[in-house]
């Protein structure tokens, strides 16, 4: 869906949109590794590798890695930025509301 919203859609919000579906992403697979875990450690854990994965960035590794292959560019991205940050929090965030919300509810099956 990330993808889509930053491919498929135009405006500026399609940015940011994309970023917070990255990190539900994350989320989704670090909640799938650690499926007996709390929401707020998932959330905890998928936030810090947003956070690894977007200060990676600042060495210029991700980059190079994407000129000689481009899907890296994908899972790493190319250039920091500040907003990332703010919307790696907000999807992680929204992610592990719905996810406290749907256990407390007896609806997901963890």
């Amino acid at each position: 869906m990330g993808l889509g919203v930053r491919f498929l859609a135009d405006g500026g919000w399609t940015g940011p949109a994309g970023d917070a579906l990255y990190a539900v992403l994350i989320y989704l697979l670090v909640a799938w590794c650690a499926a007996r875990r709390s929401p707020w450690m998932v959330v905890g854990v998928a936030l810090a590798l947003c956070w690894i994965i977007e200060v990676f960035q600042l060495t210029g590794l991700p980059l190079l890695m994407a000129e000689a292959w481009w899907p890296v560019r994908l899972v790493f991205g190319t250039g920091f930025a500040w907003a990332d940050l703010v919307a790696y929090a907000a999807g992680c965030a929204a992610a592990g509301v719905t996810d406290a919300v749907l256990i407390r509810r007896g609806v997901a099956g963890r």
